[in-house]
């Protein structure tokens, strides 16, 4: 069985994959002071609760967070024998490599995306990610990364202008019904929701008049669904694109090594 783990800036998430399906999928905050100790109780606590303890013996890891990887290593090298693979290091080959400026670190959840969105819909996207940041990857023809755009979040924006703004309470992301707000709570609403509409709008469009052909764009992260209520801003929602991600490159990485 094999383990993935996407380790985001805010949440940090972990599949079981096996026999071509997911068995389970489990979340928590990103914490670079978790030891690997504190990773197992926890992981195999839920996965008593759905079943029996999995037999892993393989994973594969991305994270935008540097500093957890460490004690991630050490959980699957401590419990469960194994040592993952972690995306963007030399160990860890891509189906395409990204084309981008020379010395540019491409974050692992881009590429981990690129290769989930090429295999499940083909090239010319553009892949929006509504995490900490919002993420614009395009995708080319053949499937390789060629750039794209970074935006701030949504809660990210939320938290700026709750911190920054002593009179602003902090507010959940919702779709105002009137865009004209009549309230402080309902202004903010209106404000973040419709305008990361417009940036969505904005961007896609941008990048459709430079590619200068047609583009699929694919929303995932948690809010994805919440921005395509009513809208044409994507042409599929795929909510466990980065998951797969994970599982095609360490599909891919397996038959390098037989070869």
């Amino acid at each position: 069985m094999l383990l993935a783990i996407d380790c985001g800036n805010t949440n940090t998430v972990f599949s079981v994959w096996d026999d071509g399906r997911f068995l389970g999928t489990w979340r928590m905050s990103t914490d670079h002071t978790r030891t690997a100790d504190e990773y197992f109780v926890w992981l195999t606590a839920l996965m008593r609760l759905d079943g029996e303890v999995m037999a892993i013996d393989d994973a594969i890891i991305s994270s935008t967070a540097p500093r957890v990887v460490f004690n991630l290593r050490v959980l699957c090298n401590r419990y469960f024998n194994c040592r993952p693979r972690v995306v963007g290091k030399a160990e860890c080959a891509l189906p395409i490599e990204p084309r981008v400026d020379p010395g540019t670190t491409v974050g692992p959840d881009r590429l981990v995306n690129t290769v989930a969105g090429f295999h499940r819909h083909g090239g010319d996207l553009i892949i929006v990610d509504f995490g900490t940041a919002t993420t614009f990857d395009v995708v080319d023809a053949d499937g390789a990364y060629i750039g794209g755009a970074i935006a701030p979040g949504v809660n990210l924006s939320l938290e700026a202008l709750h911190m920054a703004a002593a009179a602003l309470p902090h507010v959940d992301v919702s779709r105002p019904v009137l865009a004209i707000g009549t309230n402080t709570v309902a202004c903010m609403q209106s404000g973040v929701y419709w305008g990361y509409i417009g940036l969505v709008e904005g961007i896609v469009r941008q990048i459709r008049r430079e590619r200068d052909r047609p583009m699929k764009v694919i929303g995932t992260g948690g809010l994805a669904p919440l921005f395509d209520q009513g809208f044409d801003l994507f042409d599929t929602v795929d909510s466990d694109l980065t998951m797969t991600g994970l599982v095609l490159i360490h599909q891919y990485n397996k038959e390098l090594d037989k070869a």
